[in-house]
């Protein structure tokens, strides 16, 4: 992302109740991702795979109830969110990069499909996350 102020939040809501996270972008923007969403985002080694090996998420399961019940929501540095989820899980550090990258609004849906038909159908990797996943969501 070239504009620093798109990946900086001013602001983050966890609404553990109705399952969401609200971040508020110091340009303006605001995101809301449901706790299924975020799941799917997850970037850590058991999620993604590590050493050329695919992860959990990547065979595509079926989340439980448990699995896609946010429980916590904590600040990592000024980086990253790591949210606790109802099965217990919590090494995924969601950066603010990815999760601008990633925002779910229709907005940034149709910028993320225009990036990727000029990058020849790749995913985006200006997030500079390489755990991306095109998974669900």
């Amino acid at each position: 992302m070239q504009d620093d102020a798109r990946a900086r939040p001013l602001r983050i809501d966890a609404d553990r109740a109705a399952g969401t996270v609200r971040l508020e972008w110091a340009d303006g923007h605001q995101t809301t991702y449901d706790a299924t969403t975020l799941r799917w985002l997850c970037p850590c080694a058991y999620c993604r795979g590590e050493a050329g090996l695919p992860g959990w998420l990547d065979s595509n399961p079926t989340l439980t109830a448990d699995q896609t019940k946010l429980v916590g929501l904590v600040l990592v540095g000024n980086y990253a969110v790591q949210p606790t989820w109802g099965d217990g899980h919590d090494s995924g550090f969601h950066s603010f990069m990815l999760l601008r990258e990633q925002c779910p609004c229709d907005a940034c849906a149709a910028d993320r499909a225009r990036r990727q038909a000029d990058d020849g159908g790749q995913p985006s990797a200006s997030a500079g996350d390489r755990h991306w996943h095109g998974g669900k969501g």
